[in-house]
């Protein structure tokens, strides 16, 4: 049975289909609703139900609490309607125009940049081109049909090869494969672009990124766009690790802070080991962050990384100030993370 789903303050209006959730159908009808991850574990699609009824299903609990769930809050990208309804959500203009496609690409290089970081080499047919915004991502889509969502490092002026930054995970199928079996001109095929990470250009705040881990690949994406297209807003960027070494492209957001003014840069380690011989900021990069911006009500936040950074980060700022709808974020899940509907 397919219901009808009213956007407020926008007006647009759609049909769900029988199995479909609502992001899924507003995205087939080109109404852009703001998403990160599509799987109910990131919470950047989180709308207000102000009129009928939806259910869930699979969703992480630290994206949608029992509180917001009493309150009326719904994970459009897990939520199905039970009857027409009415939601609430911001919509998205930058991306309404940029075509999602599934695309065959060849491996052209595996770089290993650290211990647990590869940097994927993607080149895409010769008659093909991805448009994207900078900071969005790709599923790759696996011979078994899983998928594996990455962002994309690179900006879109820079699109000769479509590079991916993979952390090394201990039985993850597919990061096994990349350390250890992948090869160079292996095919593989991917979906995108996908999300709404990337920055809202119309505003002139001051900008901070905060990272962890390879949560650097979509800002390194977005400051190198900054950079290619004259974007000054005074820029901070926040990277944190455990230590030195999963710092993993030290020497490139220190040469922009060299080169650019208006860009600074702070690494945070959590946990430096004695060779690091290190001398900068230490502890958690939310932390840190919090506690150089005493006042964030004149900011634009983006974090991208693990999920436990990225919620503190968000509890921490709008704690001092910042506004919730200047917090931009893409957390990086596992499907072990996601809660079963009705539990």
């Amino acid at each position: 049975m397919s219901f009808k789903v009213t956007v407020k303050p926008s007006g647009h209006e759609f049909v769900v289909n029988e199995g479909e959730t609502i992001l899924e159908a507003a995205l087939r009808e080109s109404v852009m609703l703001p998403y990160g991850c599509r799987n109910g574990a990131c919470g950047a699609c989180k709308g207000r139900v102000l009129d009928g009824r939806v259910s869930h299903t699979s969703y992480a609990e630290s994206s949608l609490t029992a509180a917001e769930l009493a309150s009326g809050i719904s994970l459009l990208c897990s939520a199905r309607p039970e009857t027409d309804v009415v939601i609430e959500s911001k919509e998205i203009g930058a991306i309404k125009d940029i075509q999602v496609k599934n695309l065959p690409c060849r491996v052209e290089k595996i770089e290993k940049v650290s211990h647990n970081v590869a940097v994927l080499y993607l080149k895409l047919p010769v008659n093909e081109r991805l448009q994207f915004l900078a900071g969005q991502y790709i599923d790759i889509v696996m011979k078994d049909g899983k998928r594996r969502s990455f962002s994309l490092a690179n900006a879109p002026h820079d699109d000769g090869f479509l590079q991916l930054h993979i952390r090394h995970v201990a039985g993850g199928t597919f990061s096994e494969h990349v350390f250890h079996t992948m090869k160079p001109k292996e095919i593989l095929r991917f979906q995108g672009p996908l999300g709404s990470f990337f920055l809202r250009e119309e505003s002139a705040k001051p900008v901070v990124f905060v990272a962890s881990g390879t949560g650097f690949a979509p800002v390194k994406g977005i400051v190198e766009h900054m950079i290619r297209h004259d974007i000054k807003r005074p820029t901070t960027i926040y990277w944190g690790a455990y230590n030195l070494s999963d710092i993993y492209m030290h020497e490139l957001p220190q040469q922009w802070a060299k080169d650019h003014p208006h860009i600074r840069y702070v690494p945070v380690l959590s946990d430096p080991l004695p060779a690091d011989n290190w001398a900068g900021r230490t502890g958690f990069v939310h932390v840190a962050v919090a506690e150089d911006i005493a006042d964030f009500g004149n900011y634009q936040v983006y974090a991208c990384g693990a999920p436990v950074m990225v919620e503190a980060a968000h509890k921490a700022f709008t704690a001092q100030g910042l506004d919730e709808g200047e917090f931009f974020s893409d957390a990086f899940f596992l499907s072990k993370d996601l809660k079963p509907a009705g539990q």
